[in-house]
């Protein structure tokens, strides 16, 4: 079996060492531009254009991530950039649900004890007492109830607020209020005090995070994004911030990263930035489940992760 690997990031080697052990057997390189030899499997982060285009000999692309926008943008800019009898592989958690978990948690604990307003405080040396939130109408909604979306919903209903999901096809999660389809999107907006976005980045969400969205949150809502950074307009939430239609937002994630040093949001009071942290990407998690789905590929047994292209996820 012949695989072949490529990611811009500059841990290739530990990438490179890990797969080897994992796959004893397959012979294994890294692609360098003009490789046109055959390979049975690519295993990609951010992989260019002429790394995939033509080569119809491959039988699967293992992503290094759980979102494939950017293979996908390829496709959409360029089509016939995938290979039409390869199935695109996404990966399925490997340690990101509970980072994401721990990230979402913080910054609703944040806002719902106020801290960050406190954080103020301490930079003015101002001494005084915040009335808390009511936590019976801290409603957190989640957009997103895919295998990360779902397992943070359901963590959150842990903090006793009330918790609301939302995804494109119907879901079940105990103990969260599940809304589904563009036709009951309002309603799950609607009251919302904090807005969690998880959705998988598609034609479809592109921008979802807009003005006519934020206004439908309660008043003084805030927003986590720890999705992708084309979800969000962002002079719309500058503009909601100004007129207090937001009080604050945690962003995780950019429409360009890293964030510009001018970047008007580096600046801004009421907005958090972290650097796309909120679910790394664990080699070695990641490493055994991409090595177990090659061999159960390999066996033609199903195997998990597969995505609809259609779709996007």
């Amino acid at each position: 079996m012949k695989v072949l690997f490529y990611t811009p990031q500059s841990d290739a080697a530990a990438w490179l060492r890990d797969l080897s052990r994992a796959l004893p057997g397959a012979q294994l390189r890294e692609w360098q531009p003009g490789d046109h030899a055959p390979a049975d499997v690519a295993i990609v982060w951010r992989p260019p254009r002429e790394m995939l285009a033509g080569r119809h000999d491959l039988r699967a692309i293992f992503n290094l991530g759980a979102g494939v926008d950017a293979i996908l943008e390829l496709e959409h800019d360029h089509p016939g950039t995938l290979p039409r009898n390869a199935q695109l592989v996404r990966l399925e958690d490997t340690g990101m649900a509970q980072q994401m978990v721990e990230y979402v948690t913080h910054a609703v604990l944040r806002y719902l004890r106020r801290f960050d307003e406190y954080d103020q405080l301490k930079a003015e040396q101002r001494w005084h007492v915040l009335d808390p939130h009511p936590r019976d109408t801290f409603t957190v909604g989640v957009l997103g109830l895919g295998v990360l979306g779902s397992h943070v919903a359901a963590s959150l209903t842990s903090l006793g607020v009330p918790v609301r999901g939302f995804s494109r096809s119907a879901r079940s999660i105990e103990g969260v209020a599940t809304y589904a389809g563009q036709a009951h999107f309002d309603a799950f907006l609607d009251g919302v005090k904090v807005l969690v976005n998880l959705l998988p980045h598609t034609p479809d969400t592109h921008g979802v995070l807009n003005g006519r969205t934020l206004s439908k949150l309660a008043r003084g809502a805030y927003v986590v994004n720890i999705a992708r950074g084309a979800h969000l307009v962002e002079s719309d939430l500058l503009d909601a911030l100004e007129q207090g239609q937001i009080a604050a937002a945690t962003l995780d994630v950019f429409v360009e990263e890293p964030l510009p040093p001018q970047h008007p949001f580096w600046k801004h009071p009421r907005i958090t930035i972290t650097p796309h942290i909120s679910a790394l990407t664990l080699r070695e998690e990641s490493v055994a489940q991409i090595a177990q789905k090659i061999g159960a590929l390999m066996r033609g047994e199903p195997i998990g992760g597969i995505v609809d292209i259609s779709r996007g996820y």
